[in-house]
């Protein structure tokens, strides 16, 4: 990743949830021709996609608990500096938490939050490499 994992306020990575993974892969594979690399997770395989060698988004199976009526969607994911500063200053302003600041091992801290308006946006602060 380039400075966008570090930059404040930057939309930094998107992130396919979605019911049908390999039809998902394949579909955008044949479309744009991303290179995809799965790793492996405890929920199954996340799958890193890259445009020219760089990583640029994953592809992620539906999260447990999602209800059946949330179609398959593409997650945003915006840098922040304080991920727990940053969640609790949007539920202050009326957003309402969705994912509380979570940890992702090797990757970063992420929280996912709902805005006042109702769209749903993740923050994230990323591991220094």
């Amino acid at each position: 990743m380039d400075n966008r994992s570090e930059t404040h306020g930057a939309f930094s990575w998107a992130e396919l949830m979605t019911r049908d993974a390999e039809g998902s892969k394949k579909f955008y594979r044949e479309l744009l021709g991303w290179e995809m690399v799965d790793m492996p997770m405890q929920s199954g395989n996340y799958t890193v996609l890259k445009a020219g060698g760089e990583a640029v988004a994953g592809i992620m199976p539906m999260p447990a608990g999602v209800p059946e009526t949330v179609p398959t969607y593409w997650a945003a994911y915006i840098t922040v500096n304080d991920v727990d500063a940053v969640a609790k200053k949007a539920v202050e302003m009326g957003a309402t938490l969705i994912v509380p600041p979570t940890d992702i091992p090797n990757v970063g801290r992420f929280s996912t939050f709902q805005d006042p308006q109702g769209a749903v946006i993740n923050i994230i602060k990323y591991l220094k490499k």
